[in-house]
């Protein structure tokens, strides 16, 4: 699977100070990476996340996700770094 990086993604920005500067729903906090974990690791369908976080909308959701697959290697290195820094804190305790 290759990358897409020339096709726009409304629905998500990078901004300095928002996330780190990880892609997130624009016009929020909510990590691109987060969208993944939720919905292609934990099963729970998008329906599902926008009736948790009633300010996503199904648009978001699936935006994200079409992110992500143009840019999967990238968000799979934030994960895996989220990963390896949850585990170095509970190790820490």
């Amino acid at each position: 699977m290759r990358a897409s990086p020339h096709v726009r993604h409304p629905h998500v920005w990078r901004k300095p100070g928002v996330c780190g500067g990880a892609p997130a729903i624009r016009g929020t906090r909510f990590p691109v990476r987060s969208i993944v974990g939720y919905v292609l690791r934990q099963g729970m369908a998008p329906e599902e996340l926008v009736r948790e976080w009633k300010y996503l909308t199904l648009a978001q959701v699936y935006g994200a996700l079409s992110y992500y697959y143009d840019h999967k290697a990238e968000i799979d290195r934030e994960i895996r770094r989220d990963e390896r820094e949850l585990e170095r804190l509970k190790q820490a305790r």
